[in-house]
């Protein structure tokens, strides 16, 4: 399943509470870009939404009964490969989100994330890119940086490699920003946008976006 540019994100929910998925389809359709078209209550009825129906993002929670969501989590990918997953749960604990990420999910959102963020997250997702929240994005930066330590001079060398234009999508992809945001602030296209990321990567030796912010964290760059 391939999405034109422009269409209707078409959204899933997975959830066991009922009132907490009528609140997430409700702050969803405000937006006129994204359409809920399917709700299930735990792990096994999320896999069978997504086998029976055509889905851009499944929200799924974790902690469901029967099937918890990240074992649909590979059902998921099994059934329908091309619908991206993005974890929407309160539990925001260390082996959850290593799970999740290792598993495959495309995001990772804390259910007292702001209104606002859930629609971003869901179109970023969309998009082919990958989501987390804030403290997520520390968490995972963290693991990263403990995992293989990168010197400030280390850091700074890298980085001398880059030009003007390079660095300034690096000091904004450091601070989490997707491409539809640097895009936005530099008033460049997203091809654009996403050109210079892949040069970024390239030119310091990293394979994705949190091993660039957390070297341009070691170089300090603001």
């Amino acid at each position: 399943m391939s999405r034109e540019e422009g269409a209707v994100v078409r959204v899933a929910i997975a959830d066991d509470e009922p009132l907490v998925r009528a609140g997430i389809k409700l702050v969803l359709s405000a937006s006129p870009d994204i359409e809920v078209v399917a709700e299930a209550g735990d792990g096994r009825a999320a896999v069978e939404v997504v086998g029976k129906h055509s889905v851009d993002v499944l929200l799924l929670d974790i902690r469901m009964p029967g099937m918890d969501g990240l074992t649909a989590l590979g059902e998921v990918a099994r059934v329908a490969p091309s619908t991206r997953v993005v974890f929407l749960t309160t539990f925001g604990e260390g082996e959850y989100i290593t799970r999740a990420l290792d598993g495959g999910a495309a995001g990772f959102l804390l259910k007292d994330s702001a209104p606002e963020e859930l629609g971003r997250a869901v179109r970023v997702v969309a998009a082919g890119e990958s989501y987390l929240s804030p403290s997520v994005t520390t968490w995972v930066m963290k693991r990263a940086r403990s995992a293989a330590p990168v010197s400030a001079a280390s850091a700074h060398n890298r980085l001398a490699s880059l030009t003007e234009r390079e660095t300034d999508v690096l000091r904004l992809l450091a601070q989490g920003l997707s491409n539809a945001d640097i895009s936005s602030r530099l008033h460049a296209s997203e091809a654009t946008v996403k050109m210079y990321v892949s040069r970024v990567l390239t030119k310091l030796n990293c394979t994705n976006r949190v091993q660039a912010a957390i070297m341009a964290h070691e170089a300090g760059l603001r």
